[in-house]
């Protein structure tokens, strides 16, 4: 009867606080979108991988690596990647913030982010603009523009992403110290393609020099 008396207060005290019962179930509900990005990042990354090995088997099946005409310049990729990296550490500042309540500290590093995500999209149509080979040229360029597009086009939702928690950062009390999962969720997205232009910049850029 004790034990019932325990949960049934407790039953009570949700009811007669809607409070209290909606902060729990917005909880849960976050925790489970958290759940979601991370499958679908696990099922991009099955796609990438699908990518990497195919690139690297018709390496491997070339005679010549890249094929005459279509020459790998570094200078841009190079500052790309130092821009998208160094983005890494930017929005983790802004997760610090929020977590200690400092809303415009988001606000600031999450702008900070949203530009170098925006100079690096601006870099790669540079480097298509300048490069002396197209989509159709031979397997390597084939290779080279899908995999970067596609990786380009991720960066273009992962910068919907930042500007989304910006926007929702007007709201007074939508993030706060206790609160702030869609930050999170815009950490991870923006972390993931990060590491996977990490990757793209080995194989396509770097390993291509050897």
């Amino acid at each position: 009867m004790q034990g019932f008396t325990v949960d049934s207060s407790e039953a009570v005290l949700n009811s007669s606080h809607p409070s209290v019962a909606a902060a729990t179930h917005h909880e849960e509900h976050q925790d489970l979108r958290v759940w979601g990005l991370l499958t679908f990042l696990i099922s991009e990354s099955v796609m990438f991988l699908g990518f990497f090995t195919a690139y690297l088997l018709l390496r491997n099946m070339a005679a010549e690596w890249p094929p005459e005409g279509t020459e790998v310049e570094l200078l841009v990729p190079t500052i790309n990647t130092i821009i998208l990296v160094s983005s890494s550490f930017v929005i983790h500042m802004g997760d610090v913030a929020i977590k200690q309540g400092d809303v415009n500290g988001l606000r600031k590093w999450y702008i900070i982010t949203a530009i170098m995500g925006a100079v690096f999209l601006a870099g790669q149509v540079y480097e298509y603009a300048t490069l002396g080979y197209g989509l159709t040229t031979n397997v390597f360029s084939n290779c080279f523009y899908l995999m970067t597009g596609f990786h380009g086009l991720h960066v273009f939702v992962g910068l919907l992403l930042i500007l989304g928690v910006l926007w929702r950062s007007r709201r007074e009390g939508h993030y706060s110290a206790t609160k702030h999962t869609g930050v999170e969720m815009a950490e991870i997205y923006w972390h993931f393609v990060d590491i996977i232009w990490i990757i793209l910049f080995t194989l396509l850029y770097i390993l291509t020099l050897f």
